[in-house]
């Protein structure tokens, strides 16, 4: 025979009824959390998982805001591009207008004067800031304006040439800025002459165009050295390295008409014997530069003798080629950037994917059922109500009642 006291009585009725009332407590908390798992003593294994997937789901929204401010500087740094593209077009199309030959000495000063204007713009756009107010094409030195005018006047490039990236996924990174050097400063300049510093007459190199740009790839980007033999009437031409392009006898020489050379054409004229002629093929010049030396030939140059003519008519041909360089340096900027948002977007969608997977999986193991925590919810009332009720008629019991 088993004896039970009315202590064990006592003490078995209120530990049943407060793990009912612990469980109904529980039960309560699931429904005004919406959570099934509160504490990891809920369910442990569930609380391992889901501790793991809210890393995962801070990752992800993390990537998420670097992918966004990726957009942001790509498309910023797009449209501006986009905005000097514009510039660059009209200053071309000023300067076809400059070519025609009707024009007079104050036509060409106001075709001078608007260009000057649009090179303040052009100066402006390449200072461009993005939203924390740094110099979007300073490169690392954000701090300071990618282009300012020096001493001279003359607009030239203050930043470095660091490119700043950003990783947007485990492994993923993306350039979100590109120095303004390479956009426009370093762009290939049209093919330019001069006369040998050694050269005594007045001899003089005109019309200098490329007519061959499969001859004149396999050059550049060296010069080309030309030497006159009066003589013989003949040309010679040797690289600046050394490699000879034309050697004796020579190519035949005409003062003023037209030969060609290694794919460029051009004209010499009044030379004497021996003096030399640098056609420079790999020269680099800035879209500043072009405007400026543009602007200067304009202002400047005096169309009434034949000399003056053929230096108007060499600036108009290489500024046009010089800004059709300049445009060709941007639109593949552009083109390149297209590549990098289409990277962005590819990744965003991606993360974007693995976030609603990631939240679908927690909710599963973290959210509670509402309608199966009712059903618990009004079972437990009910066995704590029922537990509450039998022990208090227990508790009542007593032998001394039965004497």
């Amino acid at each position: 025979m088993i004896r039970i006291s009315s202590q064990q009585i006592f003490s078995g009725g209120i530990n049943r009824m407060q793990d009912l009332n612990s469980n109904l407590n529980q039960t309560q908390e699931q429904l005004s959390t919406g959570k099934r798992v509160n504490k990891p003593s809920d369910d442990p294994v569930a609380a391992a998982r889901i501790l793991k997937l809210d890393q995962e789901l801070s990752r992800i929204e993390t990537y998420q805001r670097n992918a966004g401010l990726a957009e942001n500087r790509l498309q910023q740094e797009e449209s501006t591009l986009g905005d000097s593209l514009d510039v660059i077009q009209r200053v071309r199309e000023l300067t076809v207008q400059a070519g025609n030959g009707s024009l007079s000495a104050n036509d060409r000063k106001s075709i001078s004067s608007e260009i000057k204007e649009r090179l303040g713009q052009l100066a402006n756009i390449s200072n461009t800031r993005d939203a924390s107010g740094e110099y979007i094409f300073s490169g690392f030195q954000g701090n300071n304006p990618a282009f300012a005018k020096n001493e001279s006047g003359n607009w030239e490039y203050q930043g470095d040439e660091g490119q700043r990236v950003l990783e947007i996924d485990d492994g993923v990174t993306v350039p979100i800025s590109d120095h303004g050097k390479g956009i426009f400063s370093t762009i290939p300049a049209a093919v330019s002459a001069e006369p040998g510093g050694t050269n005594t007459g007045d001899g003089r190199i005109d019309q200098v165009r490329v007519v061959d740009n499969s001859a004149f790839s396999a050059v550049s980007p060296d010069d080309i050295e030309i030497t006159v033999d009066t003589g013989t009437n003949t040309l010679t031409a040797v690289t600046d390295t050394g490699d000879v392009l034309v050697g004796p006898p020579g190519i035949p020489y005409e003062s003023g008409e037209p030969f060609e050379i290694a794919g460029v054409r051009a004209t010499i004229s009044d030379a004497e014997d021996g003096d030399t002629f640098t056609i420079r093929a790999g020269e680099k010049q800035s879209v500043f530069a072009t405007f400026e030396n543009l602007i200067d030939g304009l202002d400047t140059l005096d169309k009434g003798t034949p000399e003056g003519q053929a230096a108007y008519d060499d600036l108009i041909a290489a500024s046009l080629q010089n800004l059709d360089n300049a445009q060709e340096s941007i639109v593949k900027k552009q083109t390149e950037l297209g590549g990098r948002l289409n990277a962005v977007e590819s990744t965003r969608s991606f993360l974007e994917d693995s976030s609603v997977y990631s939240e679908d999986i927690r909710s599963e193991l973290r959210d509670v059922d509402y309608a199966e925590a009712i059903s618990n919810l009004s079972f437990q009332s009910f066995v704590l109500q029922a537990a509450q009720q039998s022990f208090a008629q227990v508790s009542r019991l007593s032998l001394f009642d039965r004497l």
